[in-house]
Parts: structure tokens; C-alpha cells; sequence
């Protein structure tokens, strides 16, 4: 049987892009009418064969990530991962991972999936940067974001609720008592956080009480990674509240090496219901994302875009529950 000749075949003959073959092919602006003719002439010489994109189609997904949010093997990435391969599985679809290293994010470089023509669509899963989410784009394959999103692109977007979920926590605390609160999170370094955040200011705000700088303490190192340290408290709260699960973990581990107790001294809720909440001594009070609703959700969202690419993008936020827990003392 012959070989099927891949995008990257005709761009290897023609000493141009993938993305400049993918763009020609789907009609998309960003090439000339003599390089988009040139180039339809040559793939149909080389018998190259469009995918088709009917309903009983069999698809095969890219699933990209970044290495700093997988590189663990009980991440919430990962969970968020293997329930979309078990979604699409079920469904006669394919899922195929790739892990973006920082330097092919920052040196632009699509990932290899893409370049090989090997998928029908991706999902961008986690926070990538600006430009990275941009040049993907423009590749024109049909693209879903998951658990990020940037209001100044008409983009397929999946998001756990994070605003009013961290809205649900912290008027928890509030509700038992607890005035004196403390954000654990690094705002600006991805949506989620930065969302989790605003939800902490309202839930404040609306309790009377006005949040200042020395109120959130960041949880990230410059490469991304959790990382917090016992002197950024200048003066210790009643209760932190932690952008998710990993972050409440680490922190009350940190706690307890200083003889803090936890929830007698201080409490902490996180946001996730990932694994570590329920390993953690004592189990940590969060709130619980619809993790499956979440992987399905982000597939039937792709699926939906390639059986019908002209429809309008779609922001679709999956709402969660309070799980309570031991790591709260109420103070009434």
C-alpha cells in the first residue's frame, strides 16, 4: 500500500511551512493566490487526500500540553488527560499526547502532530503563552483550549468555574467565621489563578472586607512551578485560601514544619479535589471540578468545530461542588 502523503511532504517539496501548506489547503488568509495555487497543484500531483470531516468519522485528537504541568505523574493534567483518552476511546476516536518542552514553546515551534499532519484537531490543555496559542492557530487546525482562557480571542474554550467556585470557598470561611484570610495564589501567571483570584476579592468585598496587597501571597516560581515560602507571611491569617489542591498540600506541609497545626492554628481550603486533598493529614476542605464533565466537554467541543468550522467559538464553564472536609476550624 502507498504511503499517504502528509502536508509536511508537499512543504518539504515546495521548501516552504507546514503551516504555509496548511493555510493554502484550508483556504485561510496568509498566502498568496499564486503560492495557494501552486501549492493545490502539487498536492493534488502528489495525490495528497483532504481528511474528510463526516458525521461517522473516526478522528484522531492531538492533546497538547506544556512539560512544567505533566511532568509529575499524578498531576491534575494528567487526570484531566486519561479521562479524555478513556472519552475518546469509548467513542471510536483516537487521543494522542504531546508534551511542548519550554523551548519549543518559546522558539515558536509547532508540535510535531501538527507538522506530521498526523491529527484532525487539538486541544491546547493548560496555559500556553500568547504567542504560542497564536501560531498554532494560524496553523489552521481545528484547535479547542482547555483549562485556559484569554477574552481577547474568539476561541473554542472549556474552564472549570473558577471564579465562583474560589466565591464558594472563602464565603465558607467566612460563613465559619473567618475574617482574617490570606490568597495563595500567583495572579497573572495563568487564567485559572488569576480568575480564583477575582472570586476571593468578591467574596471579600461583599463581606466588607477590602482586600490589600499583604492579603495574597504568590505560590509560583519563575519557571512556573509551585513554590512557596513562609516569608512572604508577614503576619499569619486565620485561614489561606490556595488556588488548588497541589498549592493547600505543599503549604500545610510547610505549616506544620514551623509547629503550626492545622486547622487548630490556622485553616486552609483548596480548590481542585484532585488526589493530594484526601492524602493530606488532615484532608483538606476544596472544591470539586467535574473533571469528566470537563474531558468531555473539551472533545465534544472539537468534534463539534470540525463537523461544522464556521460555527460561532463557544466558552463553556463547568461548575463544581464545596467538598468540607477537616482542614477548616470554625472560629463561632
Amino acid at each position: 500500500m502507498a504511503k499517504a502523503v502528509r502536508m509536511s511532504d508537499i512543504a518539504q517539496k515546495l521548501n516552504v511551512s507546514t503551516v504555509t501548506v496548511s493555510k493554502a489547503l484550508a483556504g485561510k488568509d496568509g498566502v498568496s493566490e499564486e503560492l495557494r495555487a501552486e501549492i493545490q497543484r502539487i498536492a493534488e500531483e502528489m495525490g495528497y487526500q483532504k481528511k474528510s470531516m463526516n458525521e461517522g468519522k473516526a478522528y484522531t485528537f492531538g492533546i497538547i500540553t506544556p512539560h512544567k504541568y505533566i511532568e509529575k505523574g499524578h498531576s491534575f493534567y494528567w487526570t484531566l488527560y486519561e479521562r479524555m483518552m478513556n472519552y475518546l476511546s469509548q467513542r471510536g476516536h483516537i487521543g494522542v499526547l504531546e508534551i511542548i518542552s519550554d523551548q519549543s514553546e518559546q522558539a515558536l515551534e509547532l508540535p510535531r502532530l501538527i507538522q506530521n499532519d498526523r491529527i484532525d484537531g487539538v486541544i491546547l490543555m493548560g496555559n500556553f503563552s500568547e504567542e504560542y496559542c497564536n501560531h498554532v492557530e494560524a496553523s489552521g487546525m481545528p484547535m479547542v483550549m482547555l483549562d485556559s482562557f484569554d477574552a481577547r480571542y474568539s476561541r473554542d474554550t472549556v474552564i472549570s468555574d473558577g471564579y465562583y467556585g474560589m466565591y464558594t470557598m472563602v464565603h465558607h470561611l467566612l460563613q465559619m467565621g473567618h475574617r482574617n484570610i490570606i490568597y495563595v495564589g500567583s495572579v497573572g501567571e495563568t487564567s485559572s489563578i488569576t480568575d480564583r483570584y477575582y472570586g476571593f476579592c468578591r467574596a471579600m468585598i461583599e463581606a466588607g472586607i477590602t482586600v490589600r496587597d499583604d492579603m495574597v501571597i504568590p505560590d509560583r516560581d519563575s519557571e512556573g512551578k509551585i513554590e512557596i515560602s513562609i516569608n512572604d507571611i508577614k503576619n499569619m491569617p486565620t485561614a489561606f485560601a490556595c488556588n488548588c489542591d497541589s498549592t493547600a498540600y505543599i503549604l500545610m506541609k510547610l505549616l506544620k514544619s514551623e509547629g503550626i497545626r492545622i486547622p487548630e492554628d490556622v485553616s486552609i481550603v483548596g480548590f481542585d479535589n484532585f488526589i493530594l486533598s484526601e492524602l493530606a493529614d488532615p484532608q483538606i476542605t476544596t472544591y470539586a471540578i467535574d473533571i469528566d464533565k470537563m474531558a468531555k466537554e473539551a472533545c465534544t467541543c472539537l468534534i463539534r468545530r470540525l463537523r461544522a468550522p464556521s460555527e460561532n467559538a463557544r466558552r463553556i464553564v463547568v461548575s463544581g461542588t464545596l467538598v468540607v472536609r477537616d482542614s477548616v476550624r470554625s472560629l463561632k
